[in-house]
């Protein structure tokens, strides 16, 4: 199911692909792409894609924080597709290889497993990672960790074809309801 929905996904949203990856390209110029290695099933290491959402070579500059949290690396066209989770899209391509799921945990970056407990980590890790997920769904990003993780936990131990598709819905809607600034 993932691999097809995935599939005509991106041949309905091609369109959308091409207008962000030309805008990353005008707004900042290449690569359109940004991978980032992310932890999946049993634990495993793979690389996330996204649409390039900070200036080139942002991870040299260190980590920023401000005033509101407004992080100066991030450019004009990428606070755009953040907002809009446009540059989520190209995780469509780990879902095709197998590394993603369409829904399921958000993939953690290795150093965040100092943040669970052994069963705690287990038990996140034995469902594939999503594009989008539960604690998606009910927070969008203002989740706290402990949220999150009781989200995470919860779709893991409740995992279904029915629980997917009532979050793949609630997604469509939530994404619908986005503002427009």
């Amino acid at each position: 199911m993932d691999i097809g929905l995935s599939l005509v996904a991106l041949v309905l949203i091609s369109p959308v692909l091409l207008a962000a990856a030309l805008a990353c390209i005008v707004g900042d110029g290449f690569p359109v792409l940004f991978r980032q290695v992310r932890v999946g099933l049993n634990g495993r290491e793979f690389h996330m894609y996204k649409f390039r959402s900070m200036v080139r070579n942002a991870s040299t500059l260190g980590p920023h924080f401000t005033e509101g949290g407004a992080d100066p690396r991030i450019t004009p066209v990428g606070r755009f597709l953040r907002r809009t989770s446009i540059d989520e899209l190209p995780q469509l391509l780990n879902v095709i290889k197998g590394d993603m799921s369409l829904v399921g945990p958000r993939p953690d970056l290795p150093v965040q497993r100092c943040l669970y407990s052994d069963d705690q980590w287990a038990k996140r890790c034995s469902v594939r990672p999503g594009i989008t997920g539960l604690a998606q769904v009910l927070f969008r990003s203002e989740a706290t960790h402990e949220q999150r993780l009781t989200a995470d936990l919860r779709y893991a131990r409740e995992v279904n074809v029915w629980l997917d598709l009532q979050i793949l819905v609630w997604t469509i809607k939530r994404i619908g309801r986005l503002p427009a600034n």
